[in-house]
């Protein structure tokens, strides 16, 4: 009997189960069918909108007609919303305008409200139209930041002569609708120095972070160390080299060997001084520069290469100059192709930061002495010395004056023009110990080269007839020829203070004009 009832209950349990399951499965049938289909959200945005937007919020101003053209091209409907919210593409730009610091810039969007549409959704006021018109504006401002920097009337405050990239909007509003534009793997919108600067400035930060370099202490009597001396000072400069990686290991020790004094040229040389087999106080100077002072170079010269157009690098052949480091290159399809010091214009006399293009070559030039220069020299030397002229191989030239050809001559043997209204030339010159100076700020402005001849040389490498003999006798015929350049060679004559060489290492450089201050400031105050 008792089996008997056990088969009836486990019957019965069989029946309810399998009743329960085909319920399931019936209700989840009839909520299939009763699945309700929410249309894709599809909002009116138009010039009324926009216009509207913008009262509201007036510094952004400055958008409105991008940000027009744009909604135009998609039907006046949204661009970062959906059903859901804010597509992932809009996510991935707020994070990227939150990590600005990485590309040496601060987070200052002049609205707050943003923040609320990606960081607290319910604290988010604004309407959805305004949502996807602030998203919108705040790409436009990321793309101005990053790709742009500051206008050209600022840079060109900032004697910033330069030509300048042109941002095109058109291309950062179609690669909206191909979620691409905030991605820069491929590395190919900017200045190339630009990306090896910002890896740079990741690096010191992270020494930031780290506590930085400590401070390498000596006293007043300090003269210098030599290989071989032994100090404390030693295991102090070995320690803040192996920070920065100019030292691969720190054995802690206090005397000076090979490693350290080759370590320590190797700075020297990245660093704007004449590396030397002796430890100078300047040199400890430098290396007591803080990191966080270094992070300020590296940012200002970063804005600095925002305004670089990337063309510039693909030509095929040009010179450039840069004034804080004193130095030329000829680049030839995209490697140095020669190198040689350079003398720039003193404080008073600055070299013009601007491009030209050099269409000439003046052997055994005259030197016109502009009229500054015959106000304040030439004439109280002719009141003071009636054969002042002649001593000085001056002569009157149509009511001015200039110096005769010769090697006494202020241009040297040679002379390079590219035409400019600051009448900025590069010249050979009779003062070569000024080259064997660390720092070359002396001239009137001009840039004096220390190879000229082997500038002309390469210059003149696609004309045959020009070999460095006839070269030579140009140089030294004492009467002036002109040569015209088959093909013209662009010339940049730039302004870093922070570059990052072929090699991957950093280049500081004086900052001999005092530039990067108020570049910094601006920086700052945004």
């Amino acid at each position: 009997m008792k089996i008997w009832y056990s088969f009836i209950a486990f019957v019965l349990l069989f029946t309810i189960v399998s009743c329960n399951s085909k319920g399931e499965k019936k209700e989840e049938s009839l909520k299939k069918e009763k699945k309700v289909v929410v249309p894709e959200l599809k909002l009116s945005i138009d010039s009324t909108a926009i216009s509207s937007f913008y009262e509201t919020y007036p510094k952004l101003k400055n958008f409105q007609g991008e940000v027009n053209s744009l909604y135009l091209k998609k039907n006046s409907t949204q661009l970062w919303l959906d059903n859901k919210g804010v597509v992932e593409f809009g996510n991935t730009l707020y994070n990227k305008y939150k990590g600005l610091e990485n590309e040496g810039l601060k987070a200052n969007f002049p609205y707050k409200e943003i923040n609320a549409v990606f960081e607290n959704n319910t604290d988010n006021k604004l309407s959805k139209v305004n949502t996807d018109l602030m998203i919108t504006n705040l790409y436009f401002y990321y793309a101005e930041k990053v790709y742009r920097g500051f206008d050209e009337k600022t840079s060109r405050s900032l004697e910033w002569l330069l030509p300048r990239k042109k941002l095109n909007y058109q291309v950062f509003s179609d690669s909206i609708f191909q979620k691409s534009t905030i991605n820069d793997d491929k590395k190919s919108k900017m200045f190339s120095q630009y990306y090896k600067l910002r890896d740079v400035l990741k690096q010191y930060r992270e020494i930031e972070k780290k506590g930085g370099w400590k401070t390498i202490e000596i006293d007043d009597t300090y003269k210098n160390l030599k290989l071989g001396d032994s100090s404390a000072v030693i295991s102090q400069i070995r320690e803040r080299l192996f920070v920065t990686q100019d030292i691969k290991e720190d054995n802690k020790s206090a005397v000076c060997d090979s490693t350290l004094i080759k370590a320590l040229k190797n700075y020297e040389l990245h660093h704007g001084f004449t590396p030397k087999n002796i430890i100078l106080k300047e040199h400890i100077e430098d290396l007591n520069i803080p990191v966080s002072d270094r992070i300020k170079t590296i940012i200002v010269n970063m804005e600095r290469c925002r305004w670089i157009d990337p063309a510039l690098e693909k030509g095929k052949q040009y010179l450039e100059v840069n004034i804080p480091e004193f130095k030329l290159y000829l680049i030839r399809d995209g490697k140095i192709a020669f190198t040689s010091p350079v003398v720039v214009g003193r404080a008073m006399t600055k070299t013009v930061i601007f491009s030209g293009t050099m269409s000439n070559i003046v052997f055994s030039p005259y030197w016109n002495v502009p009229p500054s220069i015959i106000n304040k020299e030439i004439k109280p030397g002719m009141a003071k010395n009636k054969n002042y002229l002649k001593q000085k191989n001056l002569e009157w030239n149509n009511g001015a004056v200039r110096q005769l050809p010769g090697i006494n001559n202020s241009l040297g043997l040679v002379k390079f023009l590219f035409p400019n209204s600051s009448n900025i030339y590069l010249h050979d010159t009779p003062s070569k110990s000024l080259f064997e100076r660390e720092s070359r700020a002396f001239s009137h402005g001009c840039v004096r080269v220390a190879k000229p001849r082997e500038l002309a040389i390469e210059l003149l490498q696609e004309d045959p007839k020009w070999t460095p003999a006839r070269i030579d006798k140009a140089m030294h015929a004492g009467k002036e020829s002109w040569y015209t350049l088959k093909n013209k060679f662009p010339v940049y004559i730039g302004y870093f203070t922070a570059w990052v060489d072929r090699e991957g290492q950093l280049n500081v450089y004086k900052d001999i004009y005092q530039r990067d201050e108020s570049l910094l400031k601006l920086l700052t105050e945004e």
